[in-house]
């Protein structure tokens, strides 16, 4: 699993070395009891919430739910657990 807390910003006109950090969306956070497949990406921002399963090779950018089971590119709610 690999999780970023941070990015740059990509505004045109400035070289990329440049580009300060985005302040918008930063930050991982992981709910309790929580299930992460092998080879996820947990992008700047993402809040998954307790009890949620994430599927293997799945790129989560924002809010997933408590309880929720999302998968994908980009993550997207498969279902919720019973």
């Amino acid at each position: 699993v690999s999780m970023f807390a941070t990015n740059h910003l990509m505004e045109t006109g400035e070289p990329m070395i440049k580009q300060s950090w985005n302040t918008e969306k930063s930050g991982v956070c992981v709910g309790s009891d929580v299930w992460i497949g092998a080879r996820s990406v947990l992008l700047p921002g993402t809040r998954i919430g307790n009890g949620a399963v994430i599927a293997a090779g799945s790129v989560v950018r924002d809010e997933v739910p408590s309880g929720a089971i999302y998968g994908g590119v980009p993550a997207k709610l498969i279902r919720m657990r019973q």
